[in-house]
């Protein structure tokens, strides 16, 4: 009796051990994928407990939190023969548990090197003004033929960045002599602009000045008094151009009388 009491005893503490064994604690961000004999179960177990038959079941935990994942920079040449070092960054998530254990070996690792071959691909296709300046829909585009080819994985890309784009240094200088030609050019036109707009000013004066005599001398005294206020030793009398005319013309016609004269003589 003393010896199957024991027996008993022992067989009772395996079975409390193996099913304590058997218990699961799964978290709020996890998902067990169990394999019964082999197969598959037909649906993920979690969060929670979940009990796990060793060595009849086998349980493989799936993260359903977003994961970063980061591109190696990569050696590109773009559509204008320009060679880039280029990198990104790759924002996944697990959505189907189940997909992503039985589809792929390893989705991280997969999606990492799918990522490198589209980010050539993709980019290889764009000149680098086109990269610079259109970044937000090269990421919709990476993003977009992504997520297509992971979604039989039970993986959603959300979103990819372009993270560093290295240029070599010659076409950093060769960009810089761009921004600066640019630039003069931008000023020698704004330059122009306003001397456009000042002959306008300059020609609409004359026609106003014109059409008052008196003002032009209001002028020349108003010039008179911004020129006295620099202390300055200088003295201007200000001749209406009219008087060189009249001049011009008296002295004219002195020339008409004596060429009469001398001819008569």
């Amino acid at each position: 009796m003393e010896i199957g009491f024991g027996f008993t005893t022992v067989v009772i503490i395996i079975v409390v051990i193996y099913l304590l064994s058997s218990i699961k604690i799964l978290a709020e961000y996890e998902r067990g994928v169990i394999f019964r004999l082999g197969r598959l179960l037909d649906a993920a177990k979690g969060p929670g407990v979940a009990l796990v038959f060793n060595p009849i079941d086998r349980m493989v935990r799936v993260s359903l939190r977003q994961e970063a994942l980061e591109v190696p920079p990569q050696d590109i040449i773009t559509r204008d023969n320009v060679t880039l070092k280029v990198n990104a960054v790759i924002f996944l998530r697990v959505i189907d548990p189940r997909k992503a254990v039985v589809e792929v070996s390893n989705y991280v690792y997969q999606t990492s090197q799918f990522a490198q071959t589209t980010l050539r691909s993709v980019l290889g296709e764009q000149e680098l003004d086109e990269l610079l300046a259109h970044r937000d829909k090269i990421n919709l585009r990476l993003q977009s033929i992504l997520d297509q080819h992971t979604a039989p994985w039970g993986v959603k890309v959300a979103n990819v960045e372009v993270k560093q784009v290295d240029m070599p240094e010659s076409m950093l200088r060769a960009m810089a002599k761009q921004a600066e030609a640019e630039r003069e050019k931008r000023s020698k036109i704004i330059h122009a602009e306003g001397e456009f707009s000042a002959a306008q000013r300059l020609v609409d004066a004359a026609h106003l000045l014109a059409t008052e005599p008196v003002s032009v001398q209001l002028r020349y005294l108003q010039t008179l008094t911004e020129i006295g206020v620099e202390k300055n030793t200088t003295v201007i009398f200000p001749v209406p151009v009219d008087f060189f005319s009249g001049l011009q013309k008296l002295l004219g016609k002195g020339g008409d009388d004596t060429a009469p004269s001398a001819k008569s003589a």
